[in-house]
């Protein structure tokens, strides 16, 4: 017997939903799963819009997060800074270089320090540029090369941008010690944050990551967050950090401005900080 409708209409079946052979396709519905920037979805409800087994939504949000195109709050999944930036005109690798590269050799030539450009991946930092004399042959830093965001001031000046549960999510409460003075504890890494926050987005390293290297940061910024970070580093016996600061400050507003006609957070063409 034929099931009919109160409206007299067959019943047709529902349509079947197959998910996409391939995991670039489970991907992309995953993503398109978002409307905007501003969406908070939970597990569930990717897994509605998107028309997936839960199992398989929650393995590969977990994976996008990994590497920074998805983020988890206490109010749910959203977008992350590298989704959001292909949308949003966030500078390549290439044009940070390419914007930066006056600033910073300006900046050796007046302090003689090493000059370090960085950017984030996950909880690292990542070296897109050094420069720097024969100081800068006894960092291990280079380029290309890779080193805790939170025991440096270049990488602590980015995370200090980044909101508190991203923070969170990116250690998972694990911190790699690389010094005896490096922070290791979330709490404490939190309060040095906010620290900076308050220093208008200035970091200090001493001898965090390196033994006996001083360091002093500061973040490039775009609409989206922290794009980079400019440091100056030298030797912890020698260096006088607050001296140099206001123009690792300078250098990475005039790095903002040419990435971005219209910072979100403009800097008030402030470049003074508190110690």
């Amino acid at each position: 017997m034929t099931a009919v409708h109160p409206v007299g209409l067959i019943a047709s079946p529902a349509p079947s939903h197959e998910p996409p052979p391939s995991m670039v396709g489970r991907i992309t519905l995953i993503l398109d799963a978002f409307d905007d920037g501003d969406s908070r979805l939970t597990v569930e409800e990717v897994a509605r819009r998107a028309q997936l087994p839960r199992s398989t939504v929650h393995r590969i949000l977990d994976q996008l997060m990994q590497l920074n195109w998805v983020e988890h709050t206490r109010s749910g999944y959203c977008l992350g800074r590298r989704a959001l930036g292909l949308g949003s005109g966030e500078a390549s690798h290439d044009e940070i270089r390419t914007a930066a590269a006056p600033l910073l050799h300006e900046l050796h030539l007046q302090t003689g320090m090493v000059v370090h450009l960085t950017v984030l991946s996950g909880s690292e930092s990542v070296y897109l540029d050094k420069i720097g004399g024969r100081f800068a042959t006894t960092l291990p830093s280079m380029v290309g090369g890779r080193r805790p965001a939170h025991s440096t001031a270049g990488g602590k000046s980015m995370l200090a941008w980044l909101d508190p549960e991203r923070v969170d999510n990116l250690y998972n409460g694990r911190l790699g010690r690389r010094t005896e003075q490096t922070i290791t504890d979330i709490s404490t890494l939190h309060q040095e944050l906010h620290r900076i926050r308050q220093r208008r987005g200035l970091a200090f390293d001493h001898g965090e990551s390196v033994r006996g290297v001083a360091c002093v940061g500061a973040a490039v910024r775009g609409q989206s967050g922290p794009i980079a970070g400019i440091s100056l580093c030298g030797d912890a016996r020698t260096v006088w950090l607050e001296r140099v600061a206001p123009l690792v400050v300078d250098a990475a507003k005039q790095v903002s401005q040419a990435l971005s006609s219209a910072p979100s957070q403009p800097w008030n063409g402030d470049s003074s900080y508190e110690t």
